[in-house]
């Protein structure tokens, strides 16, 4: 008898269905074959359905199985095909009957007792099994609460193939999940986030994070060793705009494929903040492998990727420069293409000189002129000009260090952030693609950046003054956008072209040109 079950793989991170087609003759010697392009996790699932079948009291005769993965051109991984090739096994020996699993979906791992153990990428076969006109998804217990937050089809949260097994027969029956038990109020990050408040001094460095904040602007900060570049960046976690419901959607599912999402949190809260350290792989920084997986630029999506020690990173960071401008990473194999979103907000930090006091007030620099140059020029003009804002920051004075003064806290700057986020949101109504100033492509930006002639004569003479690239003019005009919304002004005026054009450091220019 042939028997035909519905699931589905994650590529990417996106659903793709898979229809497990069992074939059982009850006349052929006992083997059990896997077809389908199946990876070495597939070929074994052969091993725990038949130690589960068994092991729950069913039937598991010695004769030939054949399973098909269909479609057969896509590579299959991963154990989430144990349970729907055990159904499989089951409909085709008449133990269960084909319209007991009809137009339902079956994803899980199987433990040698019938029991079901998590799988990754729960809300992504939710997703799919959705689209694909599904009225049922069976998923681990554990796994229920992710897959539960896509609305409009039930999602059975199964313990064990045994019980599941009397669920279709109507013996002991499993209750959807219940939706009113997901927790639906704000995540509270549970790392410690640094107060503007408690920032002493650096008034210029937070008003540029902020600025860069509100618009999802890419800034590089250059200083001394102890100025309070890492704090500073760190602390831009409390100033970032809430999440809104689309942007949870799209980083629990990639949170999701990389298994990293929390046991307690089936659903993304707040925006994510990646530190990886500069001795990081490529494949790790942008994704890859022989499965390709994401890479940290791709868990920072609408969220924060911070480098420190940027200069360290590398030739590693010229893998950076087309996702930093398309926002997406595309991953190339033999038998196909795999894109991650990346649409980012990169924060970075380095020293100016390889002592770290080239320019410092107190400190003299012991590096040669040379030296200070060589250092610099470690990293190519292209990623420089991925920046938008290149910040000097300099050494705190003692009298702000010591004073009781509080500054701004971080909500009262994030109120201001979330308004002109708002102010975009707004704007950009009618462009899907587009949530911040800093997604603007060149024609977007003609037609939403339009300056009055006293802003648009200042940013021609900082163009031939600095030598300023292309790309870096468009990212003046997105920057002058983005104060404005901050002002709540309805157009660019010459003040707010003066501010981003003071975003470029004088360190930085230098080195481009």
């Amino acid at each position: 008898m042939l028997a035909h079950i519905l699931s589905g793989a994650v590529y990417g991170i996106d659903g793709v269905k898979i229809t497990v087609e069992v074939d059982y003759n009850p006349r052929s010697m006992a083997s059990f074959t896997i077809v389908g392009l199946p990876g070495t996790a597939v070929q074994e699932s052969r091993e725990r359905v038949r130690a589960a079948i068994k092991n729950i009291g069913c039937e598991f005769p010695m004769k030939r199985f054949t399973v098909n993965l269909a479609p057969a051109d896509i590579r299959k991984e991963g154990p989430a095909f144990d349970l729907p090739i055990a159904i499989g096994v089951l409909v085709a020996t008449e133990q269960l009957r084909a319209d007991q699993v009809a137009g339902a979906m079956f994803i899980g791992e199987l433990a040698l007792d019938g029991k079901l153990r998590h799988v990754c990428g729960a809300i992504n076969l939710a997703i799919l099994a959705k689209q694909e006109g599904c009225h049922t998804l069976y998923v681990p217990e554990e796994d229920a609460p992710e897959a539960a937050q896509i609305e409009g089809i039930d999602v059975i949260p199964v313990a064990s193939l045994g019980h599941l097994v009397e669920h279709l027969f109507g013996m002991r029956p499993i209750p959807p999940f219940d939706r009113s038990r997901l927790p639906r109020e704000p995540y509270i990050p549970v790392e410690r986030v640094v107060d503007f408040a408690q920032i002493k001094g650096q008034e210029h460095v937070k008003r540029a994070m902020e600025v860069a904040a509100a618009g999802n602007h890419n800034i590089l900060l250059v200083g001394p060793p102890g100025a309070g570049k890492t704090l500073i960046a760190r602390a831009l976690a409390g100033i970032l705009p809430p999440l809104t419901p689309e942007e949870s959607l799209e980083i629990t599912r990639i949170y999701s494929v990389a298994d990293l999402l929390p046991a307690d949190r089936r659903m993304a809260r707040r925006r994510p903040f990646r530190a990886p350290h500069y001795t990081i792989s490529q494949a790790g920084l942008v994704g890859g492998g022989s499965t390709p997986r994401p890479g940290e630029l791709t868990l920072a999506h609408r969220g924060v990727l911070y480098l420190d020690e940027l200069v360290e990173f590398g030739h590693k960071l010229e893998v950076l420069r087309q996702p930093l401008e398309d926002k997406i990473v595309t991953i190339s194999r033999a038998n196909g293409s795999l894109t991650f979103p990346a649409n980012v907000m990169l924060v970075a930090s380095m020293n100016p000189c390889p002592c770290g006091y080239y320019g410092d007030s107190v400190q003299p620099c012991t590096c040669g002129e040379a030296a200070v140059r060589r250092y610099q020029q470690r990293l190519s003009g292209p990623i420089l000009d991925r920046f938008d804002i290149h910040l000097d920051v300099r050494r705190v004075d003692y009298h702000k260090l010591v004073s009781t003064e509080l500054a701004e806290s971080s909500a009262t700057v994030q109120a201001r952030v979330t308004a002109a986020r708002e102010r975009q949101l707004a704007r950009y109504r009618d462009f899907p693609h587009l949530r911040a100033n800093s997604d603007l492509t060149a024609s977007e930006i003609d037609q939403f950046c339009a300056l009055p002639e006293d802003a648009a004569t200042l940013l021609h003479n900082a163009m031939r003054r600095l030598s300023l690239s292309a790309r870096a003019y468009h990212r003046v005009l997105k920057l002058s956008r983005t104060i404005a919304d901050l002002e709540g002004a309805e157009s660019i005026t010459l003040t707010h072209v003066a501010e981003a054009i003071q975003y470029r450091s004088r360190l930085m220019t230098a080195l481009q040109g």
